[in-house]
């Protein structure tokens, strides 16, 4: 679809290099500041589709710099300025090679992992007699990092983290206590607007003098579950799934048309109408999770509108 961006190739003033996840593309900027451009790619069982949805870049860039703000006075993070709305600019930071995954529900990969018997992940006790979906008698903290080969996270447990010297035991304490305040300002914002925090994940980086800041997205839609608060407990006494508001619609549409990122296996077609439905999902996710009204920005030139946008900011 024309209005959506889906790849960048910007060239910065004093520009050093650019990386490029699955959604988001990162220009370093003489290795003191970072621009972060979210663009409209939608990454599924770690396979990025061939369409972009309009708008979710904004959405998802909008979503993170707010929740960054409602969180600062808690835990520092890299946000500088937001020139544009697909657009974050931030220090540059040493990621840590962990993700700090916090949940306060048994669901998705949890519960993938229980129903197999398992009642341990990632070191930590998960308790007999839970169904999904429960709620844990305290939020548990499921550390992810990337596998050797490839980008798919695999679990790790603190033990593990520590042993094999990928973060320190100074420094994952203190990942681990902002882990825990996000978690819980998250809960207490998400509360406010009838929904429920389920799970998400963090990311960390240190900047050059030494602090330990968040990083990259915050309680959007990609990193993070929600359920509909309102009659989660009915549906969990008889049995029924609950109303979620995540992207795992997607998925669910993906493995309902033969997709789940299985070798040999061919994305499926999604047409113009699909692509409609899947960007009004997510307009909806931002009203929901923000408590505001979605204002679409211009997309008739989102590449020259973002270039003009960085480039006025860097220039001051």
């Amino acid at each position: 679809m024309s209005n959506t961006i889906t790849n960048t190739n910007f060239n910065f003033p004093n520009q050093k290099s650019v990386y490029k996840g699955k959604v988001r593309e990162v220009y370093n900027i003489n290795d003191e500041q970072l621009v972060m451009v979210a663009t409209d790619r939608l990454s599924a069982f770690d396979v990025v589709m061939p369409k972009g949805i309009p708008y979710k870049g904004q959405i998802l860039n909008q979503i993170a710099t707010k929740m960054m703000k409602e969180t600062e006075d808690l835990v520092p993070n890299w946000l500088v300025a937001t020139p544009d709305p697909n657009t974050a600019v931030g220090h540059l930071c040493e990621p840590y090679k962990v993700e700090m995954v916090i949940r306060g529900y048994m669901s998705g990969h949890a519960a993938r992992e229980y129903k197999l018997g398992k009642r341990k992940l990632c070191g930590v006790e998960m308790p007999d007699g839970m169904k999904e979906n429960d709620k844990f008698p305290e939020p548990i903290i499921t550390p992810a990092t990337k596998a050797e080969m490839g980008d798919h996270d695999e679990d790790i447990s603190k033990e593990d983290i520590l042993k094999r010297g990928i973060v320190s035991k100074d420094d994952y304490e203190v990942l681990e206590d902002y882990t825990r305040k996000l978690f819980q300002r998250g809960t207490e914002i998400a509360e406010e607007r009838g929904l429920i925090l389920v799970d998400t994940k963090y990311e960390f980086g240190k900047t050059k003098d030494g602090k330990i800041v968040l990083i990259d997205e915050i309680h959007t839609p990609d990193s993070s579950r929600y359920f509909y608060a309102e009659g989660y407990q009915d549906r969990q006494d008889r049995g029924e799934a609950q109303k979620q508001l995540s992207k795992e619609f997607v998925r669910q549409w993906l493995i309902s048309n033969g997709f789940q990122g299985l070798e040999g296996q061919i994305v499926p077609e999604m047409s113009d109408d699909y692509i409609k439905t899947v960007s009004d999902r997510y307009i909806e996710l931002y009203e929901n999770i923000t408590g505001e009204t979605f204002v679409k920005a211009d997309v008739s030139d989102i590449q020259n509108r973002i270039e003009s946008n960085v480039l006025d900011y860097l220039s001051k």
